[in-house]
């Protein structure tokens, strides 16, 4: 069986099976997404919260955030959002914890502690995973969101799901694909949308929220970026920057910024691209990674520490822009088979 076909692969029933006798066995439940939760993250956190809470009214349901922060503002339009809370505020521990779009324990932040003081630990993910750090892991890297593995498994465990929980996993799947244009837009990730939109999803709400709806300041600095925009190994490899002085001089702020890398990505003959992002004056760098053809960026985020995907991926580099530009872009250049001997970072 195929999931392409919208049944579910044989090889994931033993652990769907799983995953819900403990759903069904714990009293309270804690879901948590990654640091610097981007649609997909909280996507999942939402639909697979809001979908258990109305299956099973009795649990305590916990949607939490890695971070001590807010919900980005272009996300808060999903049903449920304002009910998310930073992890480290909670101070119950549930019977299991359920990860979502998390690779690694380390990308929990304060959702680990969490994790930590939780009877029992389950995690759907997409990535590819160096250690599991749960008892029961749903993981396929070939799915094109982890919000595509969450309706699999509402769909295989009879869940019945809202129109509102639907928009919460088309938005997961819609951010991850790059509005399905990204390489992991395949067949199953399509049919997994005509199913979220036959359940009421409403992909034009999405659409608006989430790409649409952009404040001046913001597309101010992405004007900036563009401005800024470099290329090397002969016009394979191109890069782009923010310092942290400029998101307080337009007044946007860091969780605004995840789409500017799609800005450097859409340049003419680029291969791979790189958008670097300062969060901590001088000390400390977001990095974005993006791949328009068949060569594998996770590699190189890996290697910072970070991770993702072959056709986008991040990490965070402890140092400056010019750092991170000057240990990245060499390998950027490598991928691509162009020599980096002669590298000249402008910026």
């Amino acid at each position: 069986m195929s999931s392409r076909c919208g049944r579910i692969e044989p090889g994931l029933e033993h652990d769907f099976s799983r995953v819900l006798a403990m759903i069904e066995d714990a009293p309270s439940i804690a879901i948590c997404g990654h640091t610097s939760p981007d649609g997909d993250a909280l996507g999942s956190v939402l639909g697979l919260g809001l979908a258990l809470e109305a299956r099973y009214p009795d649990k305590r349901v916990a949607l939490l955030l890695a971070d001590n922060g807010q919900v980005p503002r272009i996300y808060r339009f999903m049903a449920g959002s304002g009910r998310i809370v930073p992890a480290a505020t909670l101070t119950a521990d549930p019977a299991l914890f359920i990860a979502v779009d998390c690779p690694v324990l380390e990308r929990l932040a304060d959702g680990a502690d969490v994790l930590r003081r939780s009877g029992a630990v389950a995690c759907f993910d997409h990535h590819p995973a160096r250690v599991e750090f749960a008892e029961v892991s749903i993981r396929r890297v070939s799915a094109a969101a982890t919000a595509v593995l969450i309706e699999e498994f509402l769909r295989w465990a009879h869940i019945p799901y809202s129109g509102e929980v639907a928009t919460c996993l088309l938005c997961g799947l819609v951010t991850d694909t790059g509005r399905f244009q990204y390489q992991n837009a395949d067949p199953a990730a399509f049919a997994c949308a005509a199913r979220l939109v036959d359940a009421g999803a409403e992909p034009s709400r999405v659409a608006l929220e989430v790409y649409q709806s952009q404040r001046l300041a913001y597309l101010k600095l992405e004007s900036l970026v563009m401005s800024r925009i470099h290329t090397v190994a002969g016009g394979r490899v191109a890069y782009s920057y923010a310092y942290a002085s400029d998101l307080t001089e337009y007044g946007v702020t860091s969780d605004e910024c995840d789409g500017l890398v799609d800005v450097v990505r859409s340049v003419l003959g680029v291969d791979v691209c790189l958008f670097v992002k300062e969060t901590e004056c001088c000390h400390k760098v977001r990095g974005n990674l993006r791949s328009k053809c068949d060569l594998d960026v996770s590699g190189v985020a890996a290697h910072f520490g970070g991770g993702g995907h072959a056709a986008a991926a991040g990490f965070t580099y402890e140092g400056s822009i010019v750092e991170t530009l000057s240990d990245a872009l060499p390998m950027l250049c490598e991928l691509v088979g162009e020599d980096a001997g002669d590298l000249h970072i402008e910026l």
